[in-house]
């Protein structure tokens, strides 16, 4: 789907978001897409293009996925999100637009839609180890992201499994005031 353009791969979620009521998103990688700035999709999508050697449609990918954000301030949609604390630690582009990015994850994650769990670094992990980054849609789907794919789950156990992961995760993870404490941190190291 990449090689027809990003903007494309952007699109092509937009039915699968509407119906959506009910988003659990764990990533280990980097900040969930609902939740980037314009600036830090810019850096990812360049880097994919890069890496995959697809077309130049970065502008126009862009701007489908600031426009598909109105989803957190609409509808009666839900959003769990989850990250790695060294997520907001990896610049992504470079220090101004890693700046910008996580003082753009502080608002959204202030919208009574979102809900925003960081785990932080080195906390004990027993059953929550780090696992791909996924996104479940409902009870009905879970799109799992690996270095060469997205693979779409639709088998009630694996998305039972998925499930499960995600509140082990959730269960270590923090929220509200630290949450923001942790995002505020990583803002002051990047200098």
């Amino acid at each position: 789907m990449e090689r027809a353009g990003l903007k494309r791969v952007q699109q092509s979620v937009a039915p699968l978001f509407e119906r959506t009521r009910r988003f659990r998103v764990y990533q280990s990688w980097v900040i969930p897409g609902l939740l980037q700035s314009a600036g830090y999709t810019r850096a990812v999508l360049s880097t994919v293009a890069q890496l995959r050697d697809v077309p130049d449609d970065i502008d126009d990918a862009v701007a489908v996925r600031m426009d598909r954000q109105r989803i957190l301030h609409s509808g009666d949609h839900r959003f769990a999100m989850l990250v790695e604390e060294w997520v907001l630690r990896t610049v992504i582009g470079d220090s101004d637009t890693m700046a910008g990015a996580l003082g753009h994850l502080i608002s959204v994650a202030s919208l009574p839609s979102v809900s925003l769990g960081v785990i932080p670094l080195g906390t004990p992990r027993g059953a929550g180890w780090p696992v791909e980054s996924f996104t479940m849609y409902d009870d009905a789907q879970v799109n799992v992201e690996l270095v060469s794919a997205h693979l779409t789950v639709t088998q009630p156990g694996e998305i039972a499994e998925y499930a499960r992961t995600f509140a082990e995760l959730s269960a270590i993870a923090v929220y509200g005031v630290q949450a923001r404490s942790l995002i505020t941190t990583a803002i002051d190291a990047l200098g």
